[in-house]
């Protein structure tokens, strides 16, 4: 896979600036596909918010908590979910839904770092992010682009949530964008898609640029070597891979420019969607782990819930629809696994303000393509929605079973800042065997 890539990245490096990347993009991705040893990977679809997964995958029609949206059949025999839902539904057999998510965590900050980590934030270890633990599992040292990319990301939950944790800088992820307004707005993808100051200054050539570089660098290293610290690696390792980014030809990656019109409206010309593309084309790139998340803190919906959620899910049936299909078409959804979720689900009962507060005790999850037996349901609450009635799942189970889906033994352990070995997931997590396929 290294051969592939440097034979590559070799060639698109020769190319002159005006060349569009979209012609050796796509010959290394139908490449990638097709070698044997290519590695997986991930990209996780957050819900910032907890969405309210009862008016999503596990409706309830004719109950008082049911609300008003009603149910539809997928591609999936049996498997039902919303109506605002069509082009997942279309697409289920994909998918494997968990309607049986459980666990106690109902405060947003705490239930984002659970959900990303699978570890409580209460103590002195600092748990790396899933993504995190991706890049360092699966990501090459040499690697043009960062091993984990984070798309629009919101952070005011829980920033410890979005860190490498004990895993250190190297595996922080480059953010591209950040949070935007609860209602996609058209024209806003492209900036919110940019990586600020990617490109060199006017007036400075690329000698120039080196040049200083090689003198920053030299005193970078012996400030370092006087100073020890995690501050000062953390400095220099930023500052490494932003210099080692802007000289890449790799970094046309992370435009979008020369994707087909039809291509980007059909992703959706908002964030989320047109974060979905940039999703698929970092992957085709070999980068293992992207975030992609969707409407700030938009599904935290304890008022006017089903507008909302209506609004919501058509984006998200857009962008999700069209990535699947755009792996699929590129070869890459078998080693791609995708994982949508939020810190938790929504009450089932309705409030005075025609909405959802926070519920953690029985909500959804979903994964798709790679290593995931799609076209399934697993679990199932009570006819209220309020509590777990078969196969109970918690989040390291679930975390366990993404780890496992993308080749990696969920018990591998990493040494903590305190010293301590960790495992990936809490020692007693366990995959969930019903949901892992080839």
């Amino acid at each position: 896979m290294r051969s592939i890539d440097r034979r590559y990245f070799l060639r698109a490096g020769a190319l002159s600036a005006g060349t569009s990347m979209s012609g050796w993009l796509a010959p290394l991705a139908t490449a990638a596909a097709k070698e044997p040893a290519r590695k997986r990977a991930c990209i996780l679809l957050w819900m910032n918010g907890g969405p309210s997964t009862i008016d999503l995958w596990d409706l309830k029609p004719g109950h008082d908590n049911g609300g008003p949206f009603k149910e539809i059949g997928t591609a999936a025999p049996g498997v039902k979910i919303s109506e605002h839902l069509p082009k997942i539904a279309a697409r289920m057999k994909h998918v494997a839904l968990v309607r049986s998510m459980t666990s106690k965590e109902g405060d947003h900050g705490l239930a984002t770092y659970f959900a990303h980590t699978g570890y409580s934030s209460r103590g002195p270890i600092r748990y790396p992010s899933l993504g995190s633990v991706v890049a360092k599992e699966l990501g090459a040292d040499d690697a043009a682009l960062p091993n984990f990319v984070s798309v629009a990301p919101f952070r005011a939950f829980s920033p410890a949530a979005h860190e490498p944790g004990f895993l250190g800088p190297r595996y922080a992820p480059l953010a591209v964008g950040e949070s935007r307004p609860l209602a996609p707005q058209p024209g806003s993808a492209n900036q919110a898609m940019g990586v600020e100051d990617l490109a060199l200054p006017g007036g400075i050539a690329t000698d120039r640029f080196d040049a200083r570089w090689k003198l920053a660098a030299e005193l970078q290293h012996e400030f370092a070597a006087e100073r020890p610290d995690p501050a000062a690696k953390s400095h220099h390792t930023a500052y490494d891979r932003a210099a080692k980014l802007m000289r890449s030809a790799a970094a046309k990656a992370l435009k979008l420019d020369d994707e087909p019109a039809k291509l980007r409206d059909t992703y959706g010309r908002d964030v989320f969607g047109q974060g979905c593309l940039l999703a698929r084309r970092l992957v085709e790139s070999g980068v293992p782990f992207v975030e992609v998340a969707l409407g700030g803190a938009g599904w935290d919906t304890h008022t006017d819930n089903f507008e909302r959620v209506k609004q919501l899910s058509q984006t998200l049936d857009a962008g999700w629809s069209a990535l699947l299909d755009d792996l699929k078409d590129r070869g890459l959804l078998g080693t791609t696994t995708i994982v949508w979720m939020g810190e938790f689900g929504r009450t089932p009962k309705i409030n005075g303000s025609k909405g959802r507060d926070h519920y953690p005790y029985a909500w959804a999850a979903a994964l798709a393509g790679g290593g995931i037996s799609g076209g399934q349901a697993l679990g199932k609450t009570s006819t209220d929605g309020t509590a777990v009635e078969e196969r109970p799942v918690t989040v390291p189970n679930f975390l366990a079973t993404v780890c496992k889906a993308l080749g990696i033994d969920p018990q591998t352990q990493n040494v903590s800042n305190t010293g301590r070995p960790i495992p990936v997931v809490d020692s007693a997590a366990k995959p969930v065997a019903e949901l892992l396929g080839s």
